[in-house]
């Protein structure tokens, strides 16, 4: 199957652009403990110029309190059972340690194997490095011209919303124990994902926006045109792609599934010639699954929820969409795609 624009991480055939091996990093990178997106997010806050020399003493505690602050918000950060890292971030959290001994910790211990990790993909490095390792040599990371590309970008942050995002997702995962009847259902009212807690109630875990933008690489779903998950003027909006309406046809709570979900520029979903209540034409029906493979192999909790809302095989979940596209075209009769 081709894969449209808008969708893949790298378009075939071309080099990935640094925001594309950003995204792959936080979307499809091992999951062992949250140091990969505390450090994301610290090299983000920071957002230093290429070819500087950032020195681990400087980074250790923008590093770290990412990491306290989620702990606040969830205490299992890693799938190891113990961490001196974590344990001291948890004292600081309690008032046990300052930041100054906050920031000794995390140069000494929480860097360990974040730097060596955070451009492997699956068992090779990404093409593109953010960052080049001079622990040894100068006692830090130099950036590199890929990340003073990435942080020229007006989708910047745009990406830091998007690791938070993931991380919030991993982290809620971890903490369920990965349950294989674990959900994430779409608020509409809010835009936002929900998962249920210990006690079985849905909780606002992240945004919809921010979960999806990075698969769509910050593009609408139907013309590619730039939209943002911060910007008010081209603020994405969350639309289903078989039409909320079909609830009414029969198609029951289906259709709030997040693999039904998609990110729309405000012209496509509600424009003059917007999509609103119709159908959109085959072609994106395809992008559509391709989407969903995607979100599929980025594991829980996503993996799950597609695999429960859909069906366990990549050949099943074709048909299953054909099977709904064939019925729902007989209800609403029209389709539709941009001009």
């Amino acid at each position: 199957m081709p894969h449209p624009p808008g969708i893949h991480l790298a378009v075939p055939g071309t080099p990935p652009t640094a925001s594309d091996q950003w995204r792959a990093i936080i979307l499809f990178g091992r999951n062992v403990a949250s140091y990969k997106f505390a450090l994301a997010k610290a090299l983000h806050q920071l957002a230093p110029e290429a070819g500087t020399l950032v020195k681990l003493e400087d980074l250790a505690l923008p590093f770290a309190l990412q990491i306290c602050e989620h702990l606040r918000i969830e205490d299992k950060q890693a799938t190891s059972r113990s961490s001196a890292f974590l344990d001291g971030c948890r004292q600081f959290n309690d008032g046990g340690i300052n930041e100054s001994q906050l920031a000794a910790l995390a140069a000494a211990r929480g860097f360990a194997n974040v730097i060596d990790a955070f451009h492997v993909l699956g068992s090779e490095d990404t093409p593109l490095r953010f960052f080049v390792d001079e622990r040894t040599a100068n006692r830090g990371i130099r950036i590199t011209d890929e990340f003073g590309a990435l942080s020229e970008k007006p989708d910047f942050s745009d990406l830091g919303l998007e690791v938070e995002s993931r991380w919030r997702l991993v982290e809620t995962a971890w903490r369920l124990q990965l349950a294989r009847s674990m959900v994430v259902s779409h608020d509409a009212d809010t835009s936002a994902l929900l998962l249920p807690d210990h006690a079985n109630r849905r909780k606002p875990v992240t945004s919809s926006r921010s979960a999806l933008n990075g698969y769509q690489q910050g593009k609408c779903f139907y013309c590619s045109c730039a939209i943002s998950i911060t910007e008010s003027e081209q603020l994405a909006d969350v639309d289903h792609f078989f039409p909320h309406k079909l609830k009414q046809a029969g198609f029951g709570s289906a259709i709030d599934g997040v693999w039904n979900l998609v990110l729309a520029c405000q012209g496509c979903n509600r424009g003059i010639d917007g999509k609103a209540d119709r159908l959109p034409t085959e072609e994106f029906l395809e992008r559509l699954h391709t989407r969903n493979e995607y979100l599929i192999t980025s594991h829980h909790p996503l993996r799950e929820t597609l695999l429960l809302q859909t069906a366990p095989g990549t050949a099943q979940r074709w048909s299953y969409l054909t099977g709904l596209y064939t019925r729902a075209w007989a209800v609403l009769i029209h389709r539709w795609r941009p001009r």
